[in-house]
């Protein structure tokens, strides 16, 4: 297939556009995570308390442009508990991401965390049957090694609290995962309204379980100003609408072209890391972060290979 041109034909002003649309939507979404880990650091609110509003505003804002843009059609999903459970899993994962980022620096965050491909690959070699060469399994391993580069200094200063990240990479390759489960009954529009109703319905019944026992990263709290209200605002603004972003640009260009623009977010996280919270990489960091962005983009190569490789025998 011809790298400049979308799915289903689409023309190359239209991949290019989804190229665009992609990175935009990399570069906007640390914003959000910095926006918790200020919410966290400096007003006081729980990681928790700040899941809920994530996806709670994020309804706010996105709810009445899907009744003027799609209809209250969309609300009513084919498979609802699966895309239910999608937003529990979502919210869990959002719940370990906050956490990690009220103790740690964003960039640090954001590479642990992208070891979620190399979960994802051995996720769909192991249950799906997918196909995953020695290659890609020992870009995998280098993967991992890079990620453990990154979490060692951190472990040091942060303890088990680095292991957060992996936990919520761990959940998102399951969150991931379900969208080959639940395949094309709804569409992307209902999937992610719907998961973002579960997201909401999961988090406000952990902070009341975890507030009721006591643990302080669930603690209830109200906007402490009218400026937090605002940035909570936004932030629910971002989730929705970045992530519309990326629906977008999964329409308009092939998989394999935007997969990398992922990484993007290591680069505006680290900016932001060091420009509001004077956060900035070690150098044994960096080479773990890029350890882990080349290993990544092998395996981004590689399929992409196979799925050529397949796409021409096919048409053999």
């Amino acid at each position: 297939m011809n790298a400049g041109a979308g799915p289903a034909g689409q023309s190359g002003a239209n991949t290019m556009q989804g190229v665009a649309l992609m990175a935009i939507a990399m570069l906007l979404l640390p914003c959000m995570d910095a926006i918790a880990k200020y919410m966290a650091n400096f007003a006081g609110m729980s990681p928790g308390q700040v899941t809920f509003y994530r996806f709670f505003f994020q309804l706010v804002c996105t709810v009445p442009l899907i009744f003027t843009a799609a209809g209250a059609a969309t609300l009513r999903p084919k498979r609802p508990w699966l895309n239910l459970l999608r937003g529990a899993i979502h919210g869990a994962a959002s719940l370990l991401f906050f956490a990690a980022v009220k103790y740690m620096p964003l960039a640090d965050v954001f590479a642990i965390y992208f070891v979620e491909p190399f979960i994802l690959t051995a996720m769909s070699a192991a249950f799906l049957g997918d196909k995953v060469g020695w290659r890609r399994w020992l870009a995998i391993i280098v993967g991992f090694g890079g990620a453990l580069i990154v979490i060692q200094p951190s472990f040091v200063l942060f303890g088990w609290t680095a292991l957060l990240p992996v936990g919520c990479a761990f959940l998102y390759s399951i969150y991931l995962f379900m969208n080959r489960a639940i395949g094309d009954a709804d569409s992307p529009l209902t999937m992610q309204t719907i998961a973002g109703f579960g997201g909401t319905l999961f988090m406000g019944a952990a902070l009341m379980i975890g507030n009721n026992a006591g643990v302080a990263d669930f603690e209830l709290s109200l906007p402490p100003s009218l400026f937090t209200l605002i940035l909570l605002l936004i932030l629910g603004a971002l989730s929705g609408y970045a992530h519309m972003l990326v629906v977008r640009a999964f329409r308009m260009a092939p998989l394999s072209l935007l997969a990398p623009f992922q990484y993007f977010e290591i680069i505006s996280a680290t900016v932001l890391g060091y420009a509001i919270f004077g956060d900035f990489p070690t150098p044994s960091k960096w080479l773990g972060i890029a350890i882990i962005v080349a290993s990544g983009l092998f395996i981004i190569w590689r399929e992409q290979k196979s799925r050529k490789a397949r796409a021409d025998i096919a048409f053999d």
